[in-house]
């Protein structure tokens, strides 16, 4: 690599050299799909207030003021399409570059873009589908939806009747620990890490990419603002990730 390389060769010269990589992202992937991301000025959590995990299930009012926020959020999820950021990470899992996808995000864009399901990672769960608190049976957004809308009546499972909660980590819910299992056994097993569009701030999410680089891989933080990693990193990119990604892997 020199430093007259464009960025995207410099990232394609990694992804060459590479058996196993995985794949890390978080909002700024996803915002070039119109989601807004949710620290950066803004961004959700100036509009809304998040509920906490121990509120919703002691309230029903903070049930209530959860699926407003998830609503008025409805049009951002529904209408999102993968971006070249998306369709650059879809080809590099089909061509096997790519073993995993560990995501922050709950926007389902992963799965639209064509990656499969049991190659992706969700370790703040997601937004598009809800379930039960209890039996953890699985419910579809739209009917919710239309109940609620009517009189804010609040979904119950209807194979046990437990409360019904989107699908993803709240504020003060644990960590699923199956999927932080799978993602440390990936971060582990790969050769390179590329961290995507993560302010790399939230832990214990935030702990892979020093994970993989102590564990000898290389480690790629494509983001457009600086992280508290960046020193620690073998390639560091400011960039548009879509074009940066796209370029890289030769996807429009």
């Amino acid at each position: 690599m020199t430093d007259h390389d464009a960025p995207w060769q410099r990232l394609q010269r990694l992804l060459d050299a590479c058996d196993r990589a995985v794949i890390f992202t978080g909002a700024g992937i996803s915002t070039e799909s119109g989601i807004p991301d949710f620290r950066s000025p803004g961004g959700v959590w100036e509009k809304y207030k998040p509920v906490m995990f121990q509120d919703f299930v002691a309230s029903d009012s903070a049930k209530r003021e959860a699926w407003r926020q998830r609503f008025a959020r409805q049009d951002d999820l529904i209408d999102a399409e993968p971006n070249r950021g998306h369709r650059a990470v879809e080809k590099l899992v089909r061509t096997g570059k790519v073993a995993a996808v560990i995501t922050q995000n709950i926007d389902g864009l992963h799965q639209k873009s064509g990656v499969p399901e049991e190659k992706i990672i969700e370790l703040h769960g997601n937004s598009t589908y809800a379930a039960c608190l209890d039996c953890r049976q699985r419910h579809e957004i739209p009917p919710i939806r239309e109940a609620f809308m009517k009189d804010e009546t609040l979904p119950l499972c209807d194979v046990c009747g437990g409360a019904v909660k989107t699908a993803t980590i709240s504020f003060g819910q644990s960590m699923p620990e199956d999927e932080m299992r799978a993602a440390q056994v990936e971060t582990l097993q790969c050769d390179l890490f590329i961290a995507v569009g993560s302010s790399l701030v939230v832990y214990p999410a935030a702990g892979f990419p020093l994970m993989a680089k102590e564990n000898g891989a290389r480690m790629v933080i494509v983001n457009r603002d600086p992280t508290e990693l960046d020193p620690y990193a073998d390639l560091v990119l400011n960039s548009e990730i879509g074009p940066t990604l796209g370029d890289a892997v030769g996807v429009n």
